[in-house]
């Protein structure tokens, strides 16, 4: 039955190209092309992508806090031989506010550790901007930069810069080792940092500034969610 169907809908398909004409489709075709629940169609090429559960049903928020990054971290650490790059990834995410673009795609020429700097560059239009780099970070930095040589902050045993997509499994594979209870993705250590940063007191054009956003519209979700906005609501 689904053979002769798929020879139908192809026939169909020659015809409409070599006509010109788009032939009206046959109503029990359409329905037995659809899924066991009537309700998911089925794509004749096999590339029509499964419905994605909404993010507000995997979790209850899209930002991690900071104990939360610290049990990542520490998660990532022990996960394998890569587990120093790994957790120092996730450092740097979180400290910048780095997207997953901007975080593969940083050198060695950005970052200037005898002064402690580090240049931002953003993409999606964001304004670029230089950073101080602390302690921890410039600790960690050194000891990648022995361990890979290369270009490229964050590379792999190949000596090629770590992909979006390696980035994405290493953080939800360190989310799952640390049990934080709900799934975790890159994104969420940029709104961590501008999340850590408003509940630090920080002034919102500084924020804007320093997560690089060109509207500063982008930056206010931050500091509404701030828990110091409602200090002294209650006294005991």
């Amino acid at each position: 039955m689904a053979n002769t169907i798929l020879s139908q809908a192809r026939k169909l398909s020659r015809e409409c190209a070599f006509t010109g004409k788009c032939h009206p489709a046959n109503p029990s075709n359409v329905v037995a092309l659809r899924g066991p629940d009537q309700g998911v169609p089925n794509s004749l090429n096999g590339k029509v992508p499964p419905r994605r559960i909404p993010n507000k049903q995997r979790r209850t928020r899209e930002y991690l806090t900071e104990r939360e990054v610290d049990r990542l971290m520490d998660a990532a650490r022990k996960a394998g031989r890569y587990g120093h790059r790994d957790a120092t990834l996730i450092l740097l995410a979180y400290r910048h506010g780095l997207r997953v673009a901007e975080l593969v795609a940083l050198r060695w020429d950005q970052i200037d550790l005898a002064q402690g700097l580090l240049h931002v560059a953003r993409v999606k239009h964001g304004t670029p901007s230089t950073h101080p780099v602390r302690g921890p970070e410039i600790r960690a930095l050194r000891r990648l930069q022995r361990a890979y040589a290369g270009p490229y902050v964050l590379m792999t045993e190949r000596q090629g810069p770590l992909t979006t997509s390696t980035v994405r499994k290493i953080i939800a594979r360190a989310g799952e080792l640390a049990d934080l209870g709900f799934p975790v993705h890159p994104h969420m250590l940029r709104h961590a940092c501008g999340f850590k940063l408003a509940n630090d007191g920080h002034d919102t054009r500084a924020i804007q500034h320093y997560l690089g956003h060109r509207c500063i519209t982008h930056t206010t979700r931050y500091t509404d969610l701030a828990a110091d906005r409602f200090n002294g609501f209650w006294k005991d």
